[in-house]
């Protein structure tokens, strides 16, 4: 019988988990049980992802610096990157300034819904607050004062430090370009075995994803706020998912455009990645397994995707941006504020760099948003009336986000000619001796 395709299994993980929560809750005992003996499992399967992603960085990053073999095709390489980066940004905080004005959700926002809202999640908005006043007092070059870490092992024990870890591999890299080839030789032997042994690795971390998402999905049901509250923003969500779901159509348009393949072609090769994202809520933990699809489902070569995805999972925030901006002016529009066009467009440049600046965790946009609000001069306390929304919301942007990264690593191999056929290998795959040299 012909094995059931990955993102199969997740999506009926994650619907027999939805379905399972809402059972349970109709029992006195049944929130507390998932919390107990069902919530850790989906702990366990996001700190296995977690685990590997900094030496999945380090060994993959190394391994693609050091076979581009000279300084210029890494400088090429990066100028291509970071400028598609912020067109794709810079585009997706557009479409959501568009939607959030034709729609105008934040005029559904009554007075007693808004009372409630900010009495439900005052302490929340308050350390949102204080966190973003911490970004506000940093110097103007502190971003990159904080890129060259002091200890790589101390960099490399908190996945939170992510630009740093980059820094030391595409230095280390570059080190081992500029020595000679024999010399560097046992080193990078070194790099391309762990590469291996790491992607190995999440093949293996991926036989337990359906049951891991099944897990996560099952106690965000049970921890979720009351569902009369969700229906006062449902029209604000609805605004934020249309938004992201054009952006999804956006990317699968460009990579039709540039690389000549087809959208379904490439929804296929990621939507294993797309629906992790959406469990996890973090571009961080997803990366294993977006690296092991563009590469293995998508064609694009290790060279490119072991540069391209550790840079977006840190700075590709699209789906982040996005929210960014439907959340400021929709704000605006419950507070009965009318914005000019020239704060909207304030809101798109500081909505993109924020998104840059935005860890690749959960919730970590909700506190950059602090800062395009103050920019906008929109009430902080606003903030309150999206936190009961947020988590969901959280999880989809986490999705896009997980896209652009692939849509743009795609861009860039076509632009080096390193886009090719896929090449799928399986868990259990066996190396024979001629291979493995």
């Amino acid at each position: 019988m012909k094995k059931l395709a990955l993102h199969w299994q997740i999506l009926i993980g994650m619907g027999a988990g939805i379905l399972f929560a809402l059972i349970l809750t109709n029992f006195e005992w049944g929130s507390q049980f998932v919390t107990d003996w069902i919530k850790p499992f989906g702990t366990i399967f996001i700190n296995a992802l977690k685990l590997i992603a900094v030496p999945l960085i380090l060994a993959s990053l190394i391994k693609g610096v050091s076979d581009l073999k000279d300084i210029s095709s890494l400088s090429k390489m990066g100028a291509r990157t970071l400028i598609t980066y912020l067109i794709t940004t810079v585009v997706a905080v557009s479409i959501g300034l568009v939607i959030v004005n034709v729609f105008k959700p934040g005029k559904t926002i009554d007075e007693d819904t808004r009372t409630e809202l900010t009495e439900n999640y005052g302490g929340e908005v308050e350390l949102t607050r204080q966190s973003a006043a911490k970004q506000k007092e940093s110097g103007p070059l502190q971003a990159l004062e904080d890129l060259v870490p002091d200890n790589i092992f101390g960099a490399a024990s908190d996945n939170g430090n992510m630009l740093q870890v980059i820094f030391f591999a595409v230095f280390f890299g570059i080190g081992m370009i500029l020595i000679p080839e024999k010399q560097a030789r046992p080193v990078k032997n070194f790099f391309d075995a762990l590469n291996e042994v790491i992607l190995k690795m999440i093949d293996l971390i991926m036989l337990a994803a359906p049951y891991g998402v099944f897990a996560l999905l099952a106690a965000l049901i049970v921890e979720a706020p009351s569902p009369d509250l969700f229906m006062a923003l449902l029209y604000y969500a609805g605004c934020v998912v249309l938004g992201l779901v054009l952006m999804i159509a956006f990317y699968a348009l460009i990579v039709w455009v540039f690389t000549k393949k087809s959208p379904l072609f490439f929804i296929n090769g990621i939507s294993p990645a797309q629906l992790l994202g959406l469990s996890t809520s973090s571009s961080a933990a997803t990366l294993p397994v977006t690296m092991e699809r563009v590469e293995e489902h998508l064609g694009v070569d290790r060279q490119v995707s072991s540069f391209v995805l550790p840079i977006g999972a840190t700075i590709n925030m699209d789906g982040t941006s996005l929210y960014q901006a439907v959340a400021a002016v929709f704000i605006a529009q419950a507070f009965g504020m009318d914005l000019s066009l020239g704060v909207q467009l304030g809101i798109i440049a500081t909505a993109t760099l924020a998104s840059i600046g935005s860890a690749a965790v959960p919730g970590a946009g909700m506190v950059m948003l602090v800062i395009v609000l103050g920019q906008a001069g929109i009430p902080e306390a606003g903030l309150a009336l999206i936190f009961a929304i947020d988590r969901p919301l959280d999880m989809v942007r986490t999705s896009v986000n997980v896209t652009g990264d692939a849509a743009v690593s795609m861009l860039v191999a076509k632009s080096q000619d390193k886009l090719h056929e896929p090449h799928v290998k399986n868990w259990d795959d066996k190396y024979t001796k001629e291979e493995a040299k």
